[in-house]
């Protein structure tokens, strides 16, 4: 019998899932996986029956409610310390960067959703200012961790994953799928992330989804 369960929307675009996902996968958690299929427009019923903040994704285990990625992140690293850095400064460096993209980037989220069906190329019309200054920073970030942090790689601090890099998993869909051109350091670490087991796990989960959860103010963006 499971410990608990993990709220999951529709993985083809629940970038908020997957990095939920992806940490109580990391952390080893026994859970059950209960997916809730996106609504077409305003919030999903069926999320709000069951989660506090009537979003994905929604943790329940051995007792404990959580819900918000970074939240789950934090619990999971205390059952599996590795999801952190174990040097101080490199800790508050990826705590730092993962609350960022958790606060931040507004301007990308909305013109780039994920969508992991989307054939890879870049959008038609020219990105805004704001846009382009997200993708500035956050290339920025990712080589800069790399070189400062990520010694023996292949992720940002090293050898394993951490809940940073579950953080940045959903932004990186994103630059695969709209044909975003990184720096050369960000787009091998953009390579690695999508070639690691479990983000394969998940894009072919998504694959598998019945056609009938697509949403057309996802697929029509061009």
């Amino acid at each position: 019998m499971a410990d608990g369960r993990l709220i999951i929307g529709t993985r083809r675009y629940s970038s908020w899932s997957l990095r939920g996902w992806l940490v109580v996968h990391l952390a080893g958690l026994d859970v059950e996986e209960v997916l809730i299929p996106i609504a077409g427009g305003g919030g999903t019923a069926g999320i709000k029956v069951v989660s506090p903040n009537g979003l994905v994704p929604y943790l329940e285990h051995r007792g404990a409610r959580v819900w918000e990625s970074l939240a789950i992140g934090e619990y999971c690293a205390e059952i599996a310390p590795a999801l952190w850095p174990a040097d101080r400064v490199a800790r508050a460096h990826a705590r730092s960067i993962a609350s960022e993209m958790h606060a931040g980037f507004r301007p990308l989220r909305m013109a780039m959703p994920m969508n992991l069906g989307r054939q890879a190329r870049p959008l038609a019309a020219p990105l805004a200012d704001d846009v382009l200054g997200d993708i500035a920073r956050i290339d920025a970030i990712l080589s800069e961790t790399r070189a400062t942090f990520g010694a023996g790689g292949p992720y940002l601090f090293g050898a394993g994953l951490t809940v940073a890099d579950a953080m940045y998993a959903p932004v990186i869909a994103r630059f695969l799928s709209y044909g975003v051109t990184l720096s050369p350091v960000a787009a091998e670490y953009a390579a690695a992330l999508r070639a690691h087991p479990l983000v394969v796990r998940w894009y072919d989960e998504a694959a598998r989804e019945p056609a009938a959860w697509q949403l057309d103010r996802y697929e029509s963006i061009s």
